[in-house]
């Protein structure tokens, strides 16, 4: 949450200050980045909302908690990202057609655009490490989405640097195209963040990598004989697992549930962000002797 909240303080900040003085200062591209902060306060918003109720508790409706409001409020920074890329490229590519249409070339825009962009990186590429690294700690899917999206502010605020200091150079096309440049970078980060967090909508584990940490863990359990079927679900960052094993057919119901709880505890105690282990036991039998 305090990523969160500062990322959207910062945000507010940025949106008013760079659309303000993109306008007065005559700069296209500082005003579509100005336009790409808006958008990122009208999302923090948003994430603040669902980022608020993933934190309510479980109950019966939802055992498992609220954390999939995580996933949902990335989806949603995924979808306004794209829609303000679009929209700021389709602007951006209007104003160089009108430019080359009139023949006429706009003065360069005013010196403190530039020193607005150069601020921006400074303040972003700051947020960018920052959310970043609590986003790992936490394995929260929205935060991370967030702090892809201050990454990609610092290249977009870059070329709006460029951009400007081109117009004042004499290359007033110069500025909109850098307009245009911001609006494909925009729309690789929604795009990013889409992929990343309808994946985690979909359940997508690494299936792989997670069912062979599974065995190189159980593997060496005493009572474990095999392991037969691993499914793993995503809710939010955290992970349920449902395990099916093989153990002697003689075991009494009380020495299998022993088995079933060292499993749980072993997995629960070695795998991070790992929640809840459902453990189903099948009598075992050797290949040698089923001949």
């Amino acid at each position: 949450m305090r990523a969160v909240n500062v990322g959207l303080g910062a945000n507010a900040f940025l949106a008013f200050t760079k659309t303000g003085i993109g306008v007065f200062g005559h700069s296209p591209a500082l005003l579509a980045d100005g336009i790409n902060s808006t958008s990122d306060v009208a999302y923090g918003i948003v994430m603040w909302l669902f980022m608020r109720m993933s934190g309510k508790p479980a109950d019966k409706e939802h055992p498992y908690g609220h954390d999939q409001m995580e996933t949902i409020a990335a989806v949603v920074v995924g979808a306004f990202v794209v829609s303000t890329g679009i929209a700021i490229f389709w602007n951006s590519v209007n104003d160089i057609y009108e430019m080359i249409r009139s023949n006429q070339g706009k003065g360069g825009a005013a010196v403190i655009t530039f020193w607005m962009a150069v601020l921006t990186i400074v303040i972003k590429i700051g947020l960018t490490f920052w959310t970043k690294a609590i986003g790992k700690q936490t394995n929260n899917s929205a935060v991370i989405a967030l702090a892809h999206d201050h990454r990609n502010d610092v290249f977009a605020s870059a070329a709006v640097a460029i951009g400007i200091f081109g117009g004042r150079m004499g290359y007033p096309w110069v500025d909109p195209l850098a307009g245009a440049i911001v609006a494909l970078i925009i729309l690789r980060t929604g795009a990013e963040i889409l992929r990343s967090s309808t994946a985690d909508l979909m359940g997508t584990v690494p299936g792989k990598s997670l069912a062979l940490e599974i065995n190189t863990l159980l593997t060496p359990l005493e009572g474990v004989r095999a392991i037969e079927e691993i499914h793993a679900h995503c809710f939010g960052p955290y992970l349920v697992v449902n395990i099916t094993i093989g153990v002697e057919g003689s075991l009494t119901v009380a020495a299998g549930d022993r088995i079933a709880t060292r499993v749980e505890h072993v997995l629960i105690g070695e795998i991070e962000f790992l929640r809840k282990v459902h453990v189903h036991l099948h009598p075992f039998s050797s290949p040698q002797a089923a001949q």
